[in-house]
Parts: structure tokens; sequence; C-alpha cells
């Protein structure tokens, strides 16, 4: 009986090499798996904080808007009532609160896009009020609309002059009446002023637009030019 000392006897069952090369390594594999989940992650977080920002700042304007909304509807509501609207009518009915329920179920978005809606129509709830009757008038440009109210009055002084000045001819009568209309002009841009913003108010917050130089000139010019006349006719007699 002969023992074989081969190396490969020798080399016992410690370490026993098997096929060729050397096994893989799984730890390179592992770790992008790793990087590559967690930039999703970070991916899905960012996004996450993004929608979480934009849904605050979209509360936030709904919020401001519906202040706005409810300012402005206040004192329409209290003009309603002046002007004899019922109450009841001032209050949405029930298909109306189930369609404006409806509009606004999409979330803080739709919410806001309902109440830029509301906003607009309560502009135009001003600008009927704000008519009183006047409602083609009130929506002229603001010149020819303010000449209908400083034009009578700038005439009423020439007209009052020319009548004295026929009736009294070149005497003391209209000598007074032309050193008396002297400040008429002013009296008749001030009345003119103050009923411009009566006839054709503007909405809450907003300033009425008088022109008021060229309200002044309207009634200074045919004064000017009715004064000047009389004098002259009456230096000529």
């Amino acid at each position: 009986m002969t023992l074989d000392h081969s190396p490969a006897t020798i080399a016992g069952p410690g370490r026993q090499r098997t096929g060729g090369g050397t096994p893989q390594d799984p730890m390179p594999a592992a770790w992008a798996d790793y990087l590559a989940a967690a930039r999703q992650l970070d991916g899905v977080r960012r996004g996450a904080a993004t929608a979480a920002s934009e849904q605050a700042r979209a509360v936030q304007a709904a919020r401001e808007e519906l202040a706005g909304v409810r300012t402005r509807l206040a004192p329409q509501q209290a003009r309603l009532r002046e002007l004899g609207v019922p109450p009841i009518s001032l209050v949405p009915t029930p298909p109306e609160l189930t369609e404006a329920t409806r509009s606004m179920a999409g979330g803080p978005a739709a919410v806001l896009s309902a109440l830029r809606d509301a906003q607009r129509w309560a502009h135009g709830g001003d600008d009927t009020l704000a008519a009183r009757g006047l409602s083609r008038v009130a929506h002229w440009p603001s010149r020819p609309r303010n000449l209908l109210v400083y034009g009578p009055l700038g005439l009423l002084v020439p007209l009052f002059l020319v009548v004295v000045y026929a009736l009294a001819g070149t005497g003391a009568v209209t000598a007074g009446a032309l050193v008396v209309g002297l400040p008429a002009p002013a009296v008749a841009f001030g009345v003119g002023w103050l009923a411009v913003g009566r006839f054709f108010p503007t909405r809450p917050g907003g300033a009425v637009d008088r022109t008021p130089r060229f309200g002044a000139l309207v009634c200074l010019l045919p004064a000017v030019v009715a004064t000047a006349g009389i004098v002259l006719t009456m230096l000529a007699a």
C-alpha cells in the first residue's frame, strides 16, 4: 500500500479551488442600488415638499381672496337693502351652494379659482351699483361724462350776465352784476366737482376721475367770454 503525496492531496480540505477565475464581489452592485434608491427617495421628498409649498401658497392666496370678496360684498349687501331688495334674495339658495361646493372640490387651487371668479362678479356688481341709474353715462370717458355736469354750471353765469345786460343795458346794474359774477366760475367749479363724485361714484377704494383742469376750463371760459363781450360793449357805448 502506497501513499500519494501529490500537492492536491497535501492541500487537504481547508481550501479547495474549483473552476477557473475569482468569485464576483457583490458590494459595488449593492452600493449602486443603494445610491439609485437614495436618489429616487430624494426626488420623491423634493416633489412632496414642492407640492406642500404650492398648496400652502394656494391656501394663503385663497384666504386673502376670500377676505377681499367679503369686504366687497358687505357694502353691496347694505346698498341693496337700502334699495329695497328683500334679505332672502341676498342669501344663496341650496342649489347654488351645491354648485359652489362642487366647483371647489378640487382643493385649494379650485377654491382660489372660484374666489377669483367671485371677485370679478363683485367688480361687476360695484359698477352696476355705482351707476345709480346712469349706467350708460357712467361708463363714458371721463371728460365727456363730466362735461354733462361742468357744462351747465359753467353756462349759468354767462346766461345770467347776458340777461342782466339785455334788461338793464350799460348801467350800474350790469356793472354790479359783472362784479358779483367774478367769483361765480370758482363756485360753479366747486359745485361741479362735488356733483361729479355724487353722480359718478366709483367702486370702494377707488378714486373718482373729476378731471379738475378740464372742469375749471369749462366753468371759466364761458364766463370770461361773456364778461369780456359785455365790458367791450359797455366801453363802446
